[in-house]
């Protein structure tokens, strides 16, 4: 059977990836990002359906859900990449600053997740929800700010864990990828030395290297409320 994949922030970078990877694999793809009719990033297929909109308003998930029932039928798999980041001390993060990170690294996730899984719910046959999520929530490093940020991405990983105990009798897998750093328009106007020793194997992650956990999670049938690091062993220890 012909799964379909849910596919949110999709325009370049991490999103991109994951709509190329899922495509190759003969999935059809539901791909949403602000403005990604407008980008243009992919070349027109019959299995690959996109949706403007900002993910934190709940009108854009209903959008989102319901044209991958339209076009497709069904949702096998959820993944929620759409995302804001930035760093600052944390006395210097605004209430602003953290309502942006609410509204689109949680209200973002908790919209389109709960549609998806009650869809997954009906039809009865499980399901994989992906979250992205950062090696900072659980290991910080010195001197790279991000701790209001964090608050977003820690809560991600408490809610990978609590659905996925929710849900496994239903045989909806939920999981989470962990990145470090990684090489994509984000980071482009960081210089590639310092982004090096942010990762014990001195190397900045491709974004082919979170696709592939991405991929993973997905497809793994015994694997739920895992949070897979990618990041080069950052997560392992001091370096």
């Amino acid at each position: 059977m012909q799964k379909t994949v849910i596919a949110t922030g999709a325009s370049q970078g991490i999103g991109a990836g994951i709509v190329e990877a899922f495509s190759k694999r003969g999935c059809r793809v539901v791909a949403s990002s602000r403005n990604i009719t407008k980008a243009h990033p992919f070349p027109p297929s019959d299995d690959l359906a996109l949706v403007d909109g900002d993910i934190g308003d709940p009108n854009t998930a209903a959008r989102i859900v319901e044209t991958a029932l339209a076009r497709f039928g069904r949702i096998d798999a959820l993944i929620n990449n759409a995302g804001i980041a930035f760093s600052k001390r944390f006395t210097d993060y605004t209430i602003d600053d953290l309502r942006a990170f609410v509204s689109v690294n949680i209200e973002g996730f908790l919209f389109v997740t709960q549609l998806t899984i009650k869809q997954m719910l009906a039809q009865k046959t499980g399901g994989s929800v992906v979250n992205i999520t950062s090696t900072l929530a659980g290991h910080p490093i010195a001197g790279v700010n991000s701790s209001v940020l964090m608050i977003t991405k820690g809560g991600l990983e408490a809610v990978t864990r609590s659905l996925a105990m929710e849900y496994v009798k239903q045989g909806i897998r939920v999981n989470a990828v962990a990145p470090g750093t990684v090489d994509t328009p984000m980071h482009k106007n960081d210089p590639r030395a310092f982004l090096e020793t942010l990762q014990p194997m001195g190397t900045v992650s491709a974004v082919k290297d979170i696709v592939d956990a991405i991929v993973y999670l997905t497809e793994a049938g015994q694997v739920t409320g895992e949070v897979l690091h990618v990041d080069g062993g950052a997560h392992v220890g001091k370096w």
